[in-house]
């Protein structure tokens, strides 16, 4: 599936729910998730992992959607095939840094 096909689909099943929830109070869903996915991690478990890696991603693209971008666009647009901030792939960047800040 592709990142468009999927953010179609969310809005299809969550588009009515996210609009009369709100773009903040869905974001303080994303968060809530984000932490779910952090104790996951932290306790390794694979199973959970995944599942809350899901609900990271749907809830990011019902965000999107209340805000009017294209993940798909957007996510091109931000890594066109190399690393945004040194221009290469793979990534030549030095000591780490996170260019997913830029």
């Amino acid at each position: 599936m592709k990142i468009s096909e999927f953010q179609k689909m969310i809005l299809e099943i969550y588009g009515s729910r996210d609009s009369n929830r709100g773009v903040e109070r869905t974001f303080l869903w994303l968060v809530e998730e984000i932490g779910e996915l952090a104790e996951a991690v932290r306790k390794n478990d694979k199973t959970a992992i995944e599942e809350e890696l899901a609900d990271v991603i749907a809830w990011t693209v019902s965000v999107a959607n209340l805000a009017g971008i294209d993940v798909e666009k957007a996510i091109k647009k931000k890594y066109p095939g190399v690393c945004p901030k040194c221009k290469s792939s793979p990534c030549t960047c030095k000591g780490g840094d996170d260019v997913s800040s830029n």
